[in-house]
């Protein structure tokens, strides 16, 4: 990302209103809103602790699909026949509204349009892909059939349905070039700026980390997971790590599609085009997922990755790269896209992508800009941030008990909600927590065998962190929060570092202000 897209630290402090909408969180779904709004004369000011895209945007596989994440089969028990329609129609238009700005600001992202095949996992019957066929034809889909001798390079030869006319592209190209429209359009786009609350009213004031407010007409929240609300959206979704492994794989070797499985914790892939006429094309597999905090098997989620990659796609060579990012599942695995139950009407959140961040953060810049723009919007009541789960109480339940269980006990297994018995148990470059005073601390060992010790209890709402080895960073298994080893606080809802502490366990300081 352009270096040169962060602006003077106060530039945007000049004037008591600097913007008519502020949008916090300038990935997928802030910059997309932002765009859209300023398109239609609204004066935008886009504010992120890092760089554009720079968060979760930057670790998608950048599948853009109306295949629901959860298939429709189940969306149809959450929405019913009518809102899993709508949400068919609503992912289908930000495959489109990706592909028509990229067009209009001529953004080489590499979008492309391509074939989607859903297969059988191992021991999956036909008649799973049958009703998902029957649900996606009733969700509108009509163009999705079933082909019986579908086939993978190795180790598939069966049934899958094809959803035609998926989408792929490069997500960072296509977030540069929505800043470059932005600010062509007048708007400005902020890095290196904490936003650690908002509050509605006559006018939308947003406080700054470093003791600055700015005053709006309305803000967005598009922070992958909401740092202005203490419970409204974060008891209806929970936040799950995912893994992500690219391979080589000879140019020309495969035609490009995006493949999905059956599996409940799904394999997602997709092929990247190579850069130049030399060199190989890029095999991209997703999955493995777990809840945020509850495994520590990154290495080995990795390796089952590449062998699943190498029997189905056997010319596949060495591993180029690897990577996790964090998703947000919501209980109905729909986003939640509207006005923020827990403020007033000028403050308006984007939430929730449940694997589909691309769509589910486009279709989010298309229905607030309605919203702010007072249009009505056929997606809106779908996507409505207040709504409850009536027909999921199972898994909100799930997901709430293991919340209060992290609460009750740290989330671990060990005697007082500790991992480790002792500091002596950490290795250079590694964390973990343990009881000392009375009180949860996460420590973590420099190479240099320095120690730092940090409150083990998250300032969202005091959740015990874990130690992510893979990540380098202490991540919160409730609602998502993740602090870097020192305790900084990397992404939300939590906005305040974790509270240094002494080898007693006593706080040094002060606590940590937001």
């Amino acid at each position: 990302m352009d270096k040169g897209l962060a602006f003077a630290p106060y530039s945007l402090v000049d004037r008591d209103r600097p913007a008519d909408v502020v949008v916090v969180g300038a990935g997928i779904a802030g910059l997309t809103t932002a765009y859209l709004l300023a398109r239609e004369g609204r004066a935008v000011l886009v504010l992120d602790a890092r760089d554009p895209a720079g968060g979760e945007t930057a670790r998608t596989t950048a599948h853009l699909s109306n295949a629901i994440d959860d298939r429709y089969s189940f969306l149809e028990t959450q929405v019913g026949e009518e809102g899993a329609r709508l949400a068919a129609e609503s992912h289908t238009a930000a495959i489109e509204m990706i592909g028509r700005i990229a067009a209009q600001e001529d953004i080489a992202c590499d979008y492309r349009r391509l074939d989607g095949w859903l297969f059988l996992a191992p021991g999956d019957d036909r008649h799973l892909l049958e009703e998902e066929l029957a649900a996606a034809h009733r969700a509108g889909l009509t163009d999705v059939d079933l082909v019986e001798d579908f086939r993978l390079p190795a180790n598939y030869a069966g049934p899958a349905l094809r959803f035609p006319r998926q989408g792929q592209f490069d997500p960072m190209k296509y977030a540069a070039g929505l800043v470059r429209a932005i600010r062509a359009l007048g708007g400005q786009v902020v890095a290196g700026q904490r936003v650690t609350s908002v509050e509605g009213g006559e006018e939308a004031i947003i406080h700054l980390a470093d003791g600055h407010s700015l005053k709006a007409a309305a803000c967005v929240v598009a922070t992958n997971s909401p740092v202005i609300d203490t419970v409204a959206i974060h008891t209806k979704q929970a936040p799950y790590r995912t893994y992500v492994v690219a391979l080589r794989v000879p140019r020309g070797s495969l035609e490009p599609a995006l493949w999905w499985d059956t599996r409940d914790d799904y394999h997602y892939v997709r092929l990247q085009a190579a850069a130049d006429e030399q060199g190989d094309d890029i095999l991209i597999i997703g999955g493995e997922d777990h809840k945020t905090g509850e495994a520590q098997d990154h290495d080995q989620r990795f390796l089952r990755l590449e062998d699943w990659a190498r029997r189905h796609f056997p010319m596949a060579a060495e591993t180029v790269c690897r990577w996790s990012g964090q998703v947000m599942e919501p209980f109905d695995g729909l986003a939640f896209i509207g006005r923020d139950p827990a403020n007033t009407a000028n403050i308006l959140i984007a939430t929730g992508d449940s694997g589909m961040g691309m769509t589910h953060g486009t279709i989010a810049g298309m229905v607030l800009t309605d919203l702010l723009q007072g249009r009505a919007n056929a997606w809106a009541g779908l996507y409505e941030p207040s709504r409850k789960p009536a027909r999921n109480l199972r898994e909100y339940l799930k997901e709430n008990l293991d919340v209060a269980r992290e609460y009750a006990f740290g989330g671990y297994r060990h005697e007082g909600g500790t991992d480790i018995t002792s500091e002596a148990a950490i290795a250079p470059g590694g964390g973990g927590v343990l009881r000392i005073g009375g009180q949860p601390v996460a420590v973590f060992r420099a190479e240099d065998g320095s120690l730092t010790r940090v409150s083990a209890k998250c300032t969202h709402l005091g959740c015990t962190v874990h130690w992510n080895g893979l990540e380098n960073s202490w991540d919160c298994p409730c609602h998502g929060s993740r602090f870097a080893p020192d305790g900084a606080v990397l992404a939300g809802p939590a906005v305040a570092d974790l509270a240094p502490v002494d080898a007693s366990g006593e706080p040094v300081g002060p606590p940590p202000e937001p």
